[in-house]
């Protein structure tokens, strides 16, 4: 298997590997006219929202994961199978591509994420839009072993939030029903884990982050955010650097702030 994030220079050696760039934006911007505006060369674009998720509900959340069927067949449109390595991007430091990356990755696919994404990109770029013929991808299965439910996420010791700390906080909540955080989570914000070109810091530092979060090479821990999407980026972020593999809790606060459940702040 290929680590979670690759560099740039990595592609140079692997020209069979297929570009994937999977921008999204919670303003409601397109991502698909950004992939269209200017991409990677010969990279596919794949839709969080039809490709990535489920349909979003107050009881499920706003990015449940997606129905396996519609997840192959999504990646087989876009000229994705069973048998390529995947490497995506996006231009929010991974926090969106990271949901594609760890879906193939808990069911066996080699994939991981390009690290500084297109903002760190130095190469050329394309415009339009890049098709490859269809292809065969096999329907999954979600490994329950990697996901956590609601009721498991208010048992785990170790629940990291990987939102921007004024959310977390309680300071402002633009997307979900109420501001705040589960009791007992800590946080852990995603994005801060890179650097302004949306490289990963240093490893030294990294681990340094994730340990004073409470995660280390055993133990049981969740990784949670606003909808189950970002929070992918700590699990990879925990692989890469070797650490205990910790589960997603798909619903995240959107799920969890619908509920009439106890909320944290500060």
């Amino acid at each position: 298997m290929i680590p979670p994030f690759v560099q740039p220079d990595w592609l140079g050696d692997h020209p069979e590997a297929v570009l994937v760039d999977v921008r999204w934006y919670a303003d409601g911007s397109s991502g698909r006219a950004a992939y269209e505006k200017a991409h990677l060369p010969g990279a596919v674009f794949v839709d969080l929202d039809r490709v990535l998720a489920a349909p979003p509900s107050a009881a499920q959340g706003r990015h449940p994961l997606p129905d396996p069927e519609v997840f192959a067949t999504g990646l087989a449109d876009a000229g994705i199978g069973d048998d390529d390595v995947v490497i995506a991007y996006d231009d929010d430091s991974g926090a969106i591509a990271a949901r594609l990356v760890w879906l193939l990755r808990v069911t066996g696919h080699q994939a991981a994420l390009l690290d500084g994404g297109i903002t760190g990109w130095l190469g050329r770029r394309e415009t339009g839009a890049t098709t490859r013929p269809p292809a065969t991808f096999t329907t999954p299965a979600w490994p329950a072993e990697r996901i956590a439910e609601i009721d498991d996420v208010a048992a785990s010791g170790v629940v990291l939030d990987a939102r921007p700390g004024e959310r977390f906080r309680g300071e402002v909540e633009p997307l979900d029903a109420r501001p705040g955080h589960i009791p007992g989570a800590r946080s852990l914000p995603a994005r801060d884990n890179t650097d302004g070109h949306g490289r990963l810091l240093p490893v030294p530092e990294l681990r340094s982050r994730l340990a004073a979060a409470g995660v280390g090479r055993e133990g049981d821990w969740v990784s949670c955010c606003g909808s189950g999407v970002t929070a992918c980026h700590t699990l990879l972020l925990a692989e890469q650097l070797g650490l205990a593999p910790g589960r997603l809790y798909p619903g995240s606060w959107s799920q969890w702030a619908a509920t009439d459940r106890p909320a944290g702040t500060g």
